[in-house]
């Protein structure tokens, strides 16, 4: 059984080297794009709660505000804090016709 809900968002919403922060009921999914590539993940960061589009870009990472854990934006592995923080929740997200499709559970 899905149990997934699928997010319509227009695929030129985020522009490239953006964090955007989307709104899913209670749940906040964070967008990129880095090097033309999209990818989705949880915008609150599992060690302290803070949300990543509060951080930044460097290269492929995202980096929490709060403490500067580095997650990968594909993946959502940590980088940079092992044994501080756990990898980064992410979400199944396809382009099709210019519409993109976030997959959340």
């Amino acid at each position: 059984m899905n149990l997934e809900t699928k997010i319509s968002l227009g695929a030129d919403t985020v522009k490239e080297g953006e964090l955007r922060s989307f709104r899913h009921g209670t749940r906040a999914i964070l967008v990129t794009k880095i090097d033309g590539v999209l990818s989705a993940m949880d915008d609150s960061c599992n060690h302290a709660g803070c949300l990543l589009s509060g951080g930044r870009i460097e290269g492929h990472l995202i980096i929490c505000e709060c403490h500067e854990i580095g997650f990968d934006a594909q993946s959502g592995r940590n980088m940079t804090s092992p044994g501080i923080a756990d990898d980064q929740p992410t979400y199944r997200l396809v382009v099709e016709n210019g519409t993109m499709f976030v997959f959340v559970p």
